[in-house]
């Protein structure tokens, strides 16, 4: 370890890197930070030096990093949060907590955790902020780098999520899936078997993280492939779409049961076996080390 470059690395540059790396933009690191914009500007300038990068360059209003920047995210989170540790002892205090806690999510896991979210938000002080993004903004990605603290998704159990070792799984809430369909559906009225469920055209979700769902690769090796008629963004899209079709959407039961969109469709039990599936949330090992960070894990995980 070479100790002497080291001390000329400035924790205070680092935290400039890290909010830049986040806002793209001088003037709004500046005001996260309190500090002047020539303050955020002294800080980058020495960090080219030090690293011999340009690190980011502009593009009309906004800062694009430089790839060796963007490669230095992950590494630059963990060296802050686990500083940030050693600092933030003692019990934390959410109603005198004034900063920021971020989530992302799909809108329909929102729907199911929103009396969750809203009782975290009102036990935090005055001045906090939790920001809820969609996943398709921010996904595992931002969890590596610091832009976000916490994602809570839906999931096959049996499914590798990432390969990253850095971040963890915890399975929230149990679920299973059905079939939803218009109530004037020809099969609404009779028993959903293998050959009826196959027989008809499917609305798919696209999800770009994940890869294809267990429940499909099981389908397709023991029954036949599903006729996909429509990909939209969202279960939301999806319902709304069952009540104008005769398009059968295969999702998650605690969804159907919660969401004002699916209200009025059939729901009924999946003619084969798919495994299982729940509803996780996901986190960068270091976050932990941040008493914030704790405390809105401890307050969503009391949820399972």
């Amino acid at each position: 370890m070479d100790y002497t470059t080291l001390s000329r690395i400035s924790l205070k540059n680092l935290t400039v890197m890290h909010v830049l790396l986040m806002t793209h933009s001088v003037t709004q690191t500046a005001e996260i930070l309190c500090v002047t914009p020539s303050s955020v500007s002294k800080a980058l300038g020495q960090l080219k030096s030090d690293l011999n990068d340009e690190l980011f360059f502009r593009r009309g209003n906004q800062l694009m990093p430089t790839q060796y920047a963007l490669s230095m995210g992950p590494a630059i989170h963990n060296v802050l949060s686990n500083i940030s540790g050693i600092f933030e002892q003692g019990e934390f205090a959410p109603e005198r907590f004034g900063g920021s806690l971020s989530l992302a999510m799909r809108e329909s896991t929102f729907e199911l955790f929103a009396p969750t979210l809203c009782d975290i938000s009102q036990k935090l002080g005055a001045n906090a902020q939790l920001s809820i993004s969609t996943k398709e903004q921010f996904s595992f990605e931002a969890l590596l780098s610091g832009k976000l603290d916490f994602l809570l998704l839906p999931h096959d159990v049996s499914q590798p999520p990432t390969l990253s070792k850095s971040l963890v799984w915890q399975t929230i809430l149990e679920d299973e899936m059905v079939c939803l369909m218009n109530p004037n559906h020809p099969l609404a009225s009779v028993e959903l078997d293998i050959d009826g469920y196959l027989s008809c055209r499917h609305i798919n979700v696209i999800d770009k993280d994940l890869s294809e769902p267990y429940f499909e690769q099981t389908l397709t090796q023991h029954h036949g492939a599903r006729q996909i008629a429509m990909r939209v963004a969202d279960f939301g899209s999806a319902a709304s779409t069952c009540h104008h079709s005769n398009y059968l959407f295969t999702c998650s039961k605690r969804w159907a049961e919660t969401a004002l969109q699916a209200k009025g469709l059939v729901a009924k039990p999946l003619p084969f076996d798919y495994g299982q599936v729940a509803y996780s949330l996901v986190w960068n090992t270091v976050s932990l080390n941040n008493p914030a960070c704790r405390w809105l894990h401890s307050q969503l995980i009391a949820k399972s």
